[in-house]
């Protein structure tokens, strides 16, 4: 039975992003399942200005954090459970948050 799966991954550190995506395309290339991705979404990015000054006194200068998540969509086509089993044992960073959606 065929199942189609739709991974999403999101995390701060794209350098650890990436080499989740690259042992989930090591894992596909084993077992010869159907890859698509990973597909690269748009990165949010999140802009909060913050005083430079500790204390409320001083000049009133501002200045801009930022935080960036990067995403990534990767579909699968399975016919293999053991494909399946593989992917679970992966380990992810903390970093890294995974969302999987299975549809037949």
């Amino acid at each position: 039975m065929q199942q189609v799966v739709r991974i999403k991954l999101t995390s701060t550190d794209l350098e650890k992003l990436e080499s989740i995506c690259r042992e989930i395309k090591g894992i596909v290339d084993r077992t010869g399942a159907k890859m698509r991705g990973p597909t690269p979404l748009p990165t949010r990015r999140l802009v909060l200005p913050v005083r430079k000054s500790p204390c409320g006194e001083g000049t009133k200068t501002w200045r801009k954090w930022e935080l960036r998540m990067h995403r990534r969509v990767i579909d699968l086509v399975i016919n293999d459970p053991r494909v399946m089993r593989e992917l679970m044992r992966i380990q992810i960073p903390e970093e890294v948050s995974v969302e999987m959606r299975l549809s037949t």
